[in-house]
């Protein structure tokens, strides 16, 4: 089997990027994880990327914050599959590295996925590994069946108007127009809810 690279800007992504290598160990995918700066380093990050087919990768995970290149550069220099992952963590709570990484030049694309999605990502690299691996494939199903069913059970706790409301009211309750309805009635009902929302 083939293996993910998994590339970070600085140590400092490695938080988000943990949630992709946990994402691959369930899957048994194999990976290798480096610390590239497009900026610090960019001799030694192109070297990486050209090289990563023959390196026996199949998709490369880019993970950086602020100015976040690491995945252009990496996009630049293979014809790989690069997925990005803009991390937080700056002032602009990842708005830059997100908007850094998706805003490629026709040519040269880059998958991003949202701000922190390391999960995502990893899952993303399995889906593309499956296109050419049955077993990774039928994990990926079982996966999702798994999924739904534990959705449809949460959604049977629900099957009660009372246990809906309470639902409703704890999703609605941080929002102060929610609140002063609640504190003139003094109860939650679907009624108030749905007198709220409308506001």
């Amino acid at each position: 089997m083939r293996k993910v690279a998994i590339v970070m800007g600085s140590k400092s992504d490695l938080p988000v990027a943990e949630k992709a290598v946990g994402v691959l160990r369930d899957y048994g995918v194999q990976m290798e994880v480096r610390v590239l700066s497009a900026h610090r380093c960019p001799n030694e990050a192109r070297k990486f990327a050209a090289s990563a087919r023959e390196g026996g990768f199949s998709v490369i995970l880019a993970f950086a914050g602020m100015a976040a290149h690491l995945a252009g550069a990496m996009a630049a220099n293979t014809t790989l599959p690069v997925i990005g992952v803009p991390c937080s963590g700056t002032k602009l709570d990842g708005v830059d590295a997100l908007l850094s990484t998706v805003q490629m030049p026709s040519g040269i694309p880059v998958a991003t996925v949202a701000v922190d999605g390391g999960k995502n990502a990893a899952l993303l690299a399995v889906q593309i590994m499956a296109v050419s691996d049955a077993e990774l494939a039928q994990k990926l199903d079982e996966a999702r069946t798994r999924e739904r069913d534990a959705v449809l059970r949460t959604s049977n706790t629900f099957s009660t108007e009372a246990a809906l409301e309470k639902a409703l009211y704890l999703a609605c309750a941080r929002t102060k127009r929610f609140g002063r309805s609640i504190s003139k009635s003094g109860k939650y009902t679907s009624k108030n809810i749905k007198e709220s929302t409308r506001r």
